[in-house]
């Protein structure tokens, strides 16, 4: 398994969410990071993102603002900023590789950290393959098997 992970927002939510599909991998996945100790990268993109998720799924405001509050305390979760290189680097992968925009935000942190990126979001790892090596939770608790 990769020393750095980059994980999206969408299995930080998956794994806050019970009832969701993949519920139980994505939670085991972050378990399992923690446990080990392993560095998770991501852009702070990541705070509006899961709280935007939260609130508009779970008509929850409250909710939504105290999840990105939990994210933003967790220990071993560093949160690198949108500055204006990486924002070039991001626009330059959304283009080459039709990805969206906050999608490319998420590739680009992990290819400048050389992380592994786990996603739900099938067209996301699909189209950054050629750049990173991307898993969703289910493959990246496999591959450390």
């Amino acid at each position: 398994m990769a020393s750095n992970f980059t994980i999206d927002a969408s299995v930080f939510v998956n794994a806050f969410l019970t009832h969701e599909d993949g519920h139980e991998e994505s939670r085991a996945l972050l378990h399992k990071l923690y446990d080990e100790g392993r560095p998770l990268l991501a852009p702070a993109l990541l705070l509006p993102e899961v709280a935007s998720a939260l609130a508009r799924g779970e008509d929850d405001s409250v909710l939504a603002q105290r999840f990105a509050d939990t994210l933003l305390r967790l220990p071993l979760l560093t949160l690198i900023p949108l500055d204006s290189v990486l924002a070039q680097e991001a626009a330059g992968l959304a283009a080459t590789y039709r990805l969206r925009g906050a999608d490319a935000v998420y590739v680009a942190v992990a290819r400048r950290f050389e992380a592994t990126l786990v996603t739900r979001d099938r067209e996301q790892r699909e189209r950054s393959a050629p750049v990173v090596h991307a898993l969703t939770p289910a493959e990246a608790l496999q591959e450390d098997a």
